[in-house]
């Protein structure tokens, strides 16, 4: 059994409550040893002096588009891509063509998976064809080992078929995960309502669309006493909403993206498609409510949302898809406007990024622990960078962070012990 030795790297493991230069023994995959000046035999060793090594990233919100959009990404691509970033595992997304709510498309998202080198772990659509008309077989998921459902992409309208799938969901030891948006407030609105999307001449979207469903998710998770993850989180009474949930002793959860807590809708004034979201950029309360709900522990995860779309697509700033691509941008852009702006540490940005997501999808994984699969992230936090859309790894190139300068770059990405990623520039 082959023995790697990662050496002299600053291991930060909150899990483990460790934060200090240390080393990793893995064996045959798995973790055996963690500790300072580990003396057994190895067959290899790789230096990480001067780098941060964390338990690998979880991002718990990715659209890998396959099938049936793989000109705008695909699972082998979505994967690299996920692996520059340092996110070892992920959870894909059911709003494919067809959709995940079926054994057959389950499988082949399943066989493709095999191939790729970061984890790909399935989210189901709660409604078959998320049509939001009848529940998908939640029994068919668990035995396929699926891990969530959401008909993310589109709310579940219909109030009772959302409380029985939520039911429905816990028997079958799936999260329900809720993309919050009232369609009716939406009612064809492009980006946030308010003083930008005034200038522009264009609909916006009102806060409530988020904050009404929010609210309706929560109620029925204290109805039920089931579990409940928001995706997604953008708004200020959002975060009000899961904070006070929580104080009450709800099984909620909610997540954030890095654009979320680094930009506002004024990254809209130049009409750019590649700043449209769903849900939008908001305003600078919203982003400091945000930033407020990361520190005191009301927001759990931070998550990507990747929604590649085509250079084509993206054109048309009035008729372009919502969705920004995130996996290779998430930990750097959360290093430079959470840990550089000295919000938090990068022991809390673990937990967001890796024990969290990990714990709440039930995933062998967010631990350095001996036992558990070796799936590391190198990152090196002295690197500056500017994110060039030409030079990413995704297929798509629509980054709300182009032409940014980031802080931070993933060194190597390990999977079960093997090196999966290597640094290229």
């Amino acid at each position: 059994m082959e023995r790697l030795l990662v050496r002299n790297g600053l291991v930060i493991d909150p899990l483990q409550n460790i934060n200090e230069v240390s080393d990793i023994l893995i064996e045959d995959g798995k973790i055996l040893k963690v500790g300072k000046n580990i003396l057994d035999h190895t067959d290899k060793v790789l230096e990480a002096k001067g780098l941060v090594v964390m338990p690998g990233l979880v991002d718990m919100h990715v659209h890998l588009r396959d099938p049936g959009f793989t000109e705008k990404e695909d699972i082998y691509s979505g994967c690299n891509a996920a692996l520059v970033g340092g996110i070892t595992s992920l959870l894909c997304m059911p709003n494919t063509k067809p959709v995940i709510d079926n054994k057959d498309t389950i499988e082949y998202v399943q066989k493709n998976a095999q191939r790729a080198k970061a984890r790909v772990y399935i989210c189901g659509s709660i409604s078959k064809g998320l049509l939001g008309e009848e529940l998908s077989d939640f029994q068919e998921y668990k035995q396929l080992g699926l891990k969530a459902v959401s008909d993310d992409g589109r709310p579940v309208a219909n109030h009772e078929m959302m409380k029985a799938a939520m039911k429905l969901a816990q028997e079958n030891n799936l999260l329900t995960i809720s993309h919050c948006e009232d369609l009716s407030i939406v009612n064809g609105g492009i980006m946030h309502k308010g003083e930008i999307s005034e200038k522009l001449m264009v609909k916006g979207i009102d806060r409530l669309s988020e904050d009404l469903v929010t609210e309706r998710e929560i109620d029925l998770a204290r109805t039920t006493g089931t579990p409940i993850h928001i995706a997604h989180v953008s708004t200020k009474k959002a975060v009000d909403l899961v904070r006070q949930a929580k104080k009450e002793g709800i099984d909620v959860t909610c997540e954030t993206c890095p654009h979320y807590f680094s930009f506002t809708h004024e990254k809209l004034l130049n009409r750019d498609a590649d700043y449209r979201m769903n849900p939008p950029l908001r305003e600078l309360e919203d982003v400091e409510a945000i930033i407020k709900g990361i520190q005191d522990g009301t927001i759990d995860c931070i998550a990507t949302d990747h929604a590649p779309h085509t250079k084509r697509e993206k054109q048309d700033f009035l008729k372009a898809p919502n969705g920004v691509i995130g996996l290779e941008t998430s930990l750097a852009a959360s290093v430079r406007f959470l840990v550089e702006a000295g919000h938090i540490d990068m022991t809390r940005l673990v937990e967001l990024m890796s024990v969290n997501p990990a714990k709440r999808l039930g995933i062998q994984a967010g631990s350095l622990k001996p036992g558990l699969p070796a799936d590391i992230t190198l990152f090196d936090p002295k690197i500056q960078w500017t994110v060039l859309p030409e030079r990413l790894t995704s297929k798509s190139k629509n980054t709300a962070f182009k032409f940014e300068r980031l802080t931070g770059r993933v060194k190597y990405a390990l999977v079960q012990g093997e090196i999966a990623y290597v640094m290229r520039y």
